[in-house]
């Protein structure tokens, strides 16, 4: 005879245990999203010349410093002002973080000039996808298709006139930030840093953020070689 779930009180708390963590887990999938970044940064603070000529000893600049941007003459286009002018603000939020503030509106100079610029790819599909589905769901089974054929044969055998039998692609992107600091007053670039990113998040201020607060990670004295730095992001 089967017992009823009445008379098994284990059962409903069960049931609401695994729901209940059903939805923290989507909660918590929810309140945040990963940006990974391949983060590669240089550093040659001693290259700053002295009037005589030479070198200095190395000497890494602590917070707080004053900096100015500077653009590259495609950065003064009418046509990429906007955007570079709102990438320069993201720019000055996450320089504010590692103690470097830009000087007073008016004040041309300033120990150090700032460059930064980003760059993004936009690929139909990610690297690894193939454009040809693997799988046709016709009325006599599954199917399966042939690159560069216009045709699919069902599970049943049937041949079935295809023509662009191809995947539904997903965007995927490539995406990456750079900043350069020079010394204002010789110009020599005594630190560059670069984060690369790709994956299918839409473009938007919080994820630029993201890359550049990754690509400041360990300023102003970063280890040698490649890194990944993870920042989440809330949603």
């Amino acid at each position: 005879m089967k017992t009823p779930s009445s008379a098994r009180p284990w059962v409903g708390l069960l049931k609401i245990g695994t729901a209940a963590l059903a939805l923290l887990a989507l909660s918590g999938c929810a309140s945040v999203f990963l940006v990974d970044n391949q983060v590669q940064s240089y550093a040659r603070w001693a290259d700053r010349p002295t009037p005589s000529g030479a070198s200095t000893p190395v000497v890494i600049p602590q917070a707080p410093q004053v900096f100015r941007f500077d653009r590259l003459p495609s950065q003064q286009d009418k046509r990429s002002g906007d955007g570079q002018n709102e990438l320069e603000r993201l720019a000055t939020l996450s320089l504010a973080k590692v103690g470097w503030t830009p000087a007073t509106a008016g004040v041309t100079t300033a120990p150090w000039t700032v460059e930064v610029s980003a760059a993004t790819l936009r690929l139909p599909r990610a690297p690894w996808e193939s454009p040809y589905d693997g799988y046709w769901g016709g009325g006599f089974g599954p199917g399966f298709g042939f690159p560069g054929r216009d045709y699919v044969v069902t599970g049943s055998g049937q041949i079935i006139y295809a023509p662009l039998f191809l995947r539904m692609d997903t965007p995927y992107y490539q995406r990456e930030v750079s900043l350069v600091i020079r010394h204002a007053g010789s110009g020599r670039v005594v630190y560059e840093t670069r984060a690369a990113h790709d994956g299918r998040w839409n473009s938007s201020n919080a994820l630029w953020l993201a890359m550049l607060d990754a690509a400041l990670r360990d300023f102003p004295a970063p280890p040698d070689g490649l890194r990944q730095v993870n920042i989440e992001v809330p949603r």
